[in-house]
């Protein structure tokens, strides 16, 4: 069966309007709201990416992910790497939106001191499972770390997220190779595929498609979804759980910028970027954020 076509079965029968689905909605706002304020206090980060992969998150953390409690490490938990490290204000907007940070922490983006460094580093926050940010080796990192709990037999998954122009990068399809070869069940990829990189298109850089068919071409499960659309996030993987031969890859269309109109699909916010007070109070109110909350973000209050 077309696998878009089995995303589009599955999320029919988990219902737009199952009562989990508001809730994570609303923890992807959370998250975008948390992340654009990290960067304005930072003076500088990544936002475009940020945003793009908010909603992923929400899902990761909200329902698929086992994690155990910061005061009780368990082996037999689910791994978590974000290959593209650059959207580390999102992936603590994260962690604060479940309670695994504080929120006021994730407010200390990249400040001489802060667990909250630029790109996660794993000696200084204990649910970063791997220090990424040099593109395409947080996704081999997962890989192996597929491959040991295979070889102790033992059940968690791997997950790891990537960048779209990280894909450009040799490791990525050298590791492509590995899992398929091995068959690692166990892994899934998910790609923030919103088209735009650092300085312009993928298209104009070095083009990805015809994406999908490569990542076949390659032996992997390969399903394609809306990476806005909660619903089909959560039976992407569930699919990617109920297979049992090939590591699975879900290429999530996403649009930089989500949420923030003068910043969706314009490569100018990709990073490096210092939001002015203007810029900041135009995002929030564009994202919704009560007006109270939204005075102790600017203020970097929690």
């Amino acid at each position: 069966m077309n696998a878009t076509l089995q995303v589009a079965q599955l999320q029919q029968q988990i219902g737009p309007r199952a009562p989990h689905i508001a809730q994570l909605e609303a923890i992807a706002a959370e998250i975008r709201r948390t992340s654009l304020a990290a960067i304005y206090h930072a003076t500088s980060g990544h936002p475009g990416g940020s945003l793009s992969c908010a909603d992923i998150l929400a899902v990761l953390y909200g329902t698929v992910l086992n994690l155990p409690t910061l005061d009780h490490p368990n082996v037999d938990r689910d791994r978590f790497v974000l290959s593209k490290g650059h959207a580390a204000p999102a992936l603590y907007a994260a962690w604060a939106a479940f309670g695994l940070m504080p929120r006021a922490e994730a407010l200390t983006l990249r400040k001489l001191g802060s667990r909250a460094q630029g790109h996660p580093h794993v000696l200084d926050c204990p649910l970063a499972e791997s220090s990424t940010g040099s593109l395409g080796q947080g996704f081999s990192v997962a890989i192996g770390m597929a491959m040991g709990l295979r070889q102790q037999s033992r059940t968690p998954r791997t997950y790891t997220l990537l960048g779209d122009g990280e894909l450009q990068e040799g490791e990525v399809w050298e590791g492509a190779m590995c899992a398929a070869h091995y068959g690692l069940s166990n892994l899934c990829a998910i790609i923030d595929y919103n088209k735009l990189q650092s300085d312009d298109r993928n298209a104009a850089i070095m083009g990805l498609e015809p994406l999908a068919q490569k990542w076949r071409a390659f032996g992997w499960n390969t399903l394609e979804i809306n990476g806005h659309d909660i619903p089909g996030i959560l039976a992407a993987f569930d699919l990617a759980k109920a297979e049992h031969n090939l590591p699975t890859v879900i290429i999530a269309h996403t649009t930089k910028g989500k949420g923030v109109p003068y910043m969706e699909d314009h490569p100018l916010w990709h990073g490096s970027v210092k939001l002015t007070p203007e810029q900041i109070e135009t995002a929030l109110t564009a994202l919704g954020t009560d007006p109270a909350k939204k005075e102790g973000l600017i203020n970097g209050r929690c």
